[in-house]
């Protein structure tokens, strides 16, 4: 199969500079990959909604900047962030054009919630349900675009580079291209090389490399894993986000629920079980301070006081706005026997979201020619140590736009390569035990949770380094062995991923934004970046 322009991934990111793409150029063949539906991504899981600058009356392009900033703990690229910050709001504006809605106040007028870290309102939403709404919508526009397709249940296993055309591809090989990627169709287990001109990783995140994850189950970290294997930059892979709040509930699903931050811009107080307040403690801000303090504050109190959870007071708050804002998150309360209105809801920190990835420049590109990464998958220099909450679904939207002008200005240049070989199968055969997948996921998601969380030391991270590679070794070697099957790829990619996480974070001898450490407690005085 060729086509001009590969996407894998069709959540936001994905859809997004697909469909602005096939706008600018009709002529072009363009063909996005889900590995599983079209409308189960991350972005469908997104409940808070979009941050940009609507009210210019109380709002400005300087404060949402050095909010950004500051979350950022000294690590963003201002120059990307102004980028994001001014062009994001024209970026939404497209999006309603296509058919997103947003909540209205009384005077029909956008509803703006307030987020943690935020200094005014300026998040754009629909209930608590704002990335479903969003898919929703750039599902429905792609579905009108003649020369966009999306391919359901195709998995991409490996970018087509060089080192497929029998050269010694190493990170420090110039000029490094990319041809497009082999791909397993899931429905009928065929290996199909799909040849492209110009290639986007839109790959989404990695959750699933911790127990308790805001994630779906898709989040396994393919796109970085790829990137990672095709010797693509990386960087700032350290920088995992816990959301603080997710609805405690042991051991029950895979994927956690997600207590929206907007919650607590609603006016929910953080409390110890006992009824006691304890953010201002931590943090002047209190329960409206920035993920990463708030994750370490709740984490903190657990271990101080033993308990389980830490909770969420919505018990003051009015009853019918907070269902009408709120229905999905009071419904799941109600589910599990908790009225939010009248009693605590128990959270604890989750998995939540990468502020590092693929490094990318400000028009999306990666250090390999002709490969462009948008979305969670990415380090764009906007989230640096730490993400300031709704600006993800904002900076993909500015970056597949960009990505897609950059496309379509220089892809005539760019032919098709060929010769590119068919997938080897030779010598392998079906695993014979399920079981040795599904328990290495288990012993991953234990390792990272114990070792590499949201506190760490060296000695917990050297642990969890052998531990790797021990899973490593043993998930290679059934690898080569048997038939390429998603489950088997999501181990070794999942295991790849929570290897860079942990390889990073040893790397950074300081504490900043979402990576804290015992033994470097202070936050160095010199900015480093780690690259991997």
């Amino acid at each position: 199969m060729t086509t001009d322009v590969l996407i894998i991934g069709s959540g936001i990111a994905g859809l997004s500079t697909g469909i602005k793409l096939a706008t600018l150029r009709p002529d072009l063949k363009i063909d996005v990959l889900t590995k599983v539906n079209e409308h189960e991504s991350n972005t469908s899981y997104a409940q808070g909604g979009v941050a940009a600058v609507w009210d210019h009356g109380t709002d400005t392009y300087e404060k949402h900047i050095a909010d950004t900033l500051d979350a950022g703990a000294g690590l963003c690229d201002e120059h990307i962030v102004r980028i994001v910050v001014e062009e994001g709001p024209e970026r939404v504006e497209e999006i309603i054009e296509w058919g997103t809605r947003f909540d209205l106040d009384q005077f029909e007028k956008y509803d703006l919630g307030r987020e943690g870290g935020h200094s005014e309102n300026r998040i754009l939403h629909f209930k608590d349900l704002t990335g479903w709404e969003i898919q929703r919508a750039l599902s429905a526009k792609a579905d009108t675009l003649d020369n966009l397709v999306v391919h359901e249940h195709f998995f991409a296993l490996d970018l087509l580079t060089q080192h497929h055309l029998g050269h010694i591809v190493t990170r420090l090989t110039a000029n490094i291209e990319c041809y497009g990627a082999y791909v397993l169709n899931k429905e009928n287990w065929e290996i199909s090389t799909i040849q492209a001109r110009t290639t986007v990783l839109a790959a989404g995140g990695n959750g699933q490399i911790y127990r308790s994850t805001t994630n779906p189950v898709i989040a396994t970290g393919d796109g970085i894993a790829m990137a990672h294997r095709a010797k693509v930059h990386l960087e700032n892979m350290e920088f995992v986000q816990f959301h603080p709040t997710a609805l405690y509930n042991p051991g029950i699903e895979r994927q956690a629920f997600l207590v929206s931050e907007a919650v607590r811009g609603f006016g929910a107080i953080l409390k110890r079980p006992d009824g006691t307040e304890f953010m201002h403690e931590y943090d002047e801000r209190g329960s409206l301070a920035p993920r990463d303090i708030v994750a370490r504050a709740i984490d903190n109190e657990m271990k101080l006081t033993g308990a389980e959870f830490m909770c969420l007071d919505c018990t003051h708050l009015d009853r019918d706005k907070f269902i009408a804002h709120f229905p999905t998150i009071y419904e799941k309360c109600k589910e599990k026997g908790i009225d939010p209105m009248s009693q605590l809801i128990p959270v604890t920190p989750a998995c939540h979201y990468m502020c590092g990835g693929v490094q990318v420049d400000e028009f999306g590109r990666t250090s390999v020619n002709q490969l462009y990464a948008c979305g969670e998958c990415t380090s764009t220099g906007l989230h640096g140590a730490n993400r300031l909450a709704s600006n993800s679904l904002l900076e993909a939207l500015v970056f597949g736009h960009r990505i897609a002008h950059s496309i379509a200005a220089n892809i005539d240049n760019q032919p098709m390569q060929r010769g590119i070989p068919q997938w080897e199968r030779t010598g392998t055969t079906e695993p014979k035990e399920q079981v040795l997948i599904t328990q290495s996921i288990k012993e991953l998601k234990e390792v990272m949770s114990s070792y590499v969380g949201i506190v760490r030391s060296d000695k917990r991270l050297k642990r969890a380094k052998d531990r790797l590679d021990l899973l490593h070794d043993e998930t290679e070697e059934l690898y080569k062995s048997s038939l390429v099957s998603p489950q088997l790829c999501e181990l070794r990619n999942l295991i790849t991923v929570g290897y860079l996480v942990t390889k990073a974070a040893s790397l950074r001898k300081e504490s900043r934004g979402l990576h804290f450490t015992t033994d470097y407690p202070e936050r160095a005085d010199f900015v480093q970046y780690s690259v991997l």
